[in-house]
């Protein structure tokens, strides 16, 4: 069994690595514009956001330096 702060790590620096190639994401929210009776008007409204490059790279380093220190200590 690995040991948690390996499976931690790794999972941070995959993400920090999936941040920096695709730095902004969009999300989709439908709101209600109006209601009368059953009759619904909805809008969908899109929003972009940006994850900044430096928390990105150091979310990959921090990932990098926890797997490295846990595969040396399990050693």
């Amino acid at each position: 069994m690995k040991q948690p702060i390996v499976m931690i790590g790794a999972i941070l620096a995959l993400l920090g690595l999936l941040a920096l190639a695709s730095p902004v994401f969009t999300t989709n929210q439908t709101k209600n514009v109006a209601t009368i009776g059953d009759l619904k008007i909805q809008a969908n409204e899109q929003t972009s956001h940006a994850i900044p490059p430096i928390l990105s790279g150091a979310a990959l380093i921090v990932g990098l330096v926890l797997v490295t220190g846990g595969l040396y200590r399990a050693t």
